[in-house]
């Protein structure tokens, strides 16, 4: 792997808003999930329904971003002169600890025997969510070594312990990996494709046929009667080929966009892509429907065009007419994107190990719930600040 001379090195604000915008939407609509009395738009749409929202176009959004940074991560990786073996050792590293994340997060919403569990559900579930900030925050220099390797190791042992802790419906001790959650599904997709980006060098060519295979390996997975989706190991690999597909676009448009270009103000090549994605989103969606759910090739390209094109309506705002004032309300989710996203149910499992209602039944359905949930939004946004100001940065 070589460093990308070409590859714009400075800081790139329309990115950070893109992330921090679609953490705060992911905030959200997560929160919405458990109001009743609200519209189907603002709802993911159900597996068998041909059509897609906003909220299913969210976690496309934050695998795009994940895409987009690829480039720039290997770039100041090797700038710093850090040996191939310390780029695969992060690399593996954040992979296994967004998969691991995500499968203790799915195992605490079901799948437990509560008579039979050790501990209440609810501060199992707790800890789940919380054990992260030790492992994973980043610590300052001046923090004592002797407290780090503690809170670390500590951590790490919980997570042992919560696994022993843990009894399932049929009485067995241990989790199953009932599906990976949102953030083991972000770790597969992208350990897929930075995988692929190194061996390749990180071409531009090499990762737009990377994109194409991802739509092949997704469209041959979801076609009846093809010997190859008996295949235990084609299945799993197209299936998280599905969501690399998301995140081999975010790589593309990185490119295309910040890979030897001077910022201009139309870029023809990024539009021209984002309307091939919706192209092909168009022609393959008579044979596999659009559907989140279903994880299908239309919901996927048709997601890649949209965040495209949101991207690049960023980029042309930020980067080419330089108006970013108004991008400094979402800063503080951009720069702990993790944190602020199991924020939420550290508090809410918090709140139930110890039998605090806070939230009134009120503010469960209807337009009152819809206006909770923004305002529980922007909560955590300033929580995010208060914790950036206190160093706490949750870092893979």
């Amino acid at each position: 792997m070589t460093i990308k001379e070409n590859l714009y090195n400075g800081r790139i604000l329309s990115i950070d808003a893109f992330r921090g915008i679609t953490i705060l939407v992911m905030i959200f609509v997560n929160e919405l999930s458990g109001v009743s009395n609200i519209p189907q738009w603002m709802k993911h749409m159900p597996a068998d329904a041909d059509a897609m929202t906003f909220v299913d176009l969210v976690f496309p959004a934050f695998l795009f971003i994940v895409g987009m940074s690829v480039p720039f991560a290997f770039n100041a990786r090797l700038a710093k002169g850090d040996p191939p073996l310390i780029i695969w050792k992060h690399t593996l590293k954040r992979s296994v600890a967004l998969i691991v994340m995500g499968l203790f997060m799915v195992n605490a919403e079901y799948g437990y025997n509560e008579a039979q569990m050790f501990i209440s559900p609810a501060l199992w579930a707790f800890f789940a969510y919380a054990l992260p900030i030790p492992i994973w925050n980043k610590y300052s220099k001046e923090f004592p070594p002797l407290w780090k390797n503690v809170l670390q190791y500590g951590g790490m042992l919980g997570f042992v312990a919560l696994y022993f802790l843990y009894i399932q419906e049929n009485g067995t001790m241990g989790m199953t990996e009932k599906w990976w959650g949102i953030l083991g599904l972000i770790g597969w997709a992208y350990l897929f494709t930075v995988v692929y980006y190194w061996f390749t060098n990180g071409h531009l060519k090499a990762m737009i046929a990377l994109f194409f295979i991802c739509v092949l390996a997704n469209s041959l997975n979801l076609t009846e009667g093809l010997a190859l989706r008996e295949m235990g190991w084609f299945s799993f690999v197209a299936g998280h080929l599905t969501h690399a597909t998301l995140v081999s676009a975010g790589v593309i448009i990185s490119l295309l966009l910040f890979d030897g270009q001077n910022k201009i103000a139309i870029n023809w090549k990024v539009i021209g892509f984002g309307l091939l994605f919706f192209l092909m989103g168009y022609l393959l969606r008579p044979y596999y429907e659009v559907s989140k759910i279903r994880g299908t090739p239309s919901w996927c390209l048709y997601s890649a065009g949209l965040c495209t094109f949101i991207y690049y309506g960023l980029f042309w705002l930020m980067e080419v007419k330089k108006r970013t004032q108004w991008s400094d309300f979402f800063m503080p989710a951009a720069a702990n994107p993790l944190l602020i996203y199991i924020l939420p149910g550290i508090i809410i499992y918090f709140n139930k190990a110890i039998g605090l209602k806070v939230v009134p039944a009120y503010f469960n359905s209807g337009l009152p719930g819809i206006l909770w949930c923004a305002i529980f939004s922007i909560i955590m946004l300033y929580l995010m600040k208060v914790f950036n100001k206190l160093n706490i940065r949750l870092h893979l």
